[in-house]
């Protein structure tokens, strides 16, 4: 996945927010040498205010993100880049958008526990996404279905671990 540079992989690292996205994709992009994409910086000012003020984000709020994040992957196709994008991408509905006219694109769930999830966000300092918005993203999330191209990945141990189980899933071809 990714070798030929034909055809650009961009891997989706998706999950709830807690899960480690932004670590493991940070680590697998340096791993391999592609470029990296903070999902999170494409959010327009109103939602971060939103999510800030402890208010879920609605489907409105987020369609011109998803778009963004989507234009996004376009470019880097078009120059041939492989690269390890964050995504929350919790429903099919808006992994179908991330996907549609992008063939690179894979997914990775990181599937972490609400226990584990619950703990993180609550020593998680400088973010501005509150514990409290957890319980609206699990009901939210949507696992990824058979004919998506993915894998997931449970992420309840060490990032180190996981980045390493992510990368061994890129090499062998899992998911695609």
């Amino acid at each position: 996945m990714g070798d030929d540079p034909a055809e650009p992989t961009t891997l989706v690292v998706m999950g709830v927010s807690g899960s480690g996205k932004t670590t493991v994709a940070r680590g697998v992009a340096d791993a391999l040498g592609w470029a990296y994409a903070e999902g999170d910086e494409f959010h327009p000012r109103e939602n971060v205010a939103k999510m800030a003020a402890g208010q879920p984000l609605d489907d409105a709020d987020r369609w011109p993100w998803l778009r963004a994040i989507a234009d996004s992957i376009g470019a880097a196709e078009e120059v041939r880049e492989n690269q390890v994008v964050t995504c929350s991408a919790l429903k099919r509905s808006y992994r179908d958008l991330l996907r549609d006219g992008h063939p690179s694109v894979r997914f990775c769930l990181l599937d972490v526990s609400p226990d584990e999830l619950r703990r993180r966000l609550e020593s998680r300092r400088g973010h501005y996404m509150p514990a409290s918005l957890l319980d609206s993203q699990l009901a939210t999330l949507e696992p990824l279905g058979a004919d998506e191209p993915g894998i997931t990945v449970p992420a309840d141990t060490d990032p180190d671990g996981v980045r390493a189980a992510v990368l061994d899933a890129l090499r062998t071809g899992a998911g695609s």
